[in-house]
């Protein structure tokens, strides 16, 4: 049981039932990051679905993509969107399409609430190694 345990949590799975066996969200790979933390929700081979949480006062670095694109639905919270040069406000249901090599950058002003949003990736390829980050304020490489 120990070892099965310790596989379980070196693959970062969990399960979550919202009623008692009616329906099962597997959350396939999670990660805390400076900014707040993801969770990937669904990844096959034409998209990867991640719900990013955005702690207050954070923002993720300035960055494009090569391979994918991103749809961006707000879900609670409120954030700044930098999208090619243009700024603006994401609030909940409210959505973003970033294209191909398009610069961007998501933050949250709020001193006291999460910003969550659903992001679903489409492309060729949904690595972390597809960030080209133009800024970043922890200083990653």
């Amino acid at each position: 049981m120990h070892k099965l345990l310790k596989l379980v949590n070196s693959i970062n799975c969990i399960r979550a039932g919202v009623t008692a066996g009616s329906f099962f969200l597997y959350i396939m790979e999670s990660e805390i990051k400076p900014w707040g933390s993801y969770e990937v929700l669904h990844e096959d081979s034409t998209c990867k679905v991640k719900k990013l949480t955005v702690k207050p006062g954070q923002r993720l670095s300035l960055q494009y993509h090569y391979k994918r694109q991103e749809h961006w639905i707000c879900v609670a919270g409120a954030g700044e969107v930098y999208l090619n040069g243009q700024t603006g406000v994401i609030q909940p249901h409210d959505a973003i399409f970033v294209q191909y090599h398009a610069n961007h950058q998501l933050s949250n002003p709020s001193e006291t609430e999460d910003l969550v949003i659903i992001e679903t990736q489409v492309g060729e390829y949904f690595g972390e190694d597809d960030i080209v980050r133009l800024e970043d304020p922890y200083n990653r490489e």
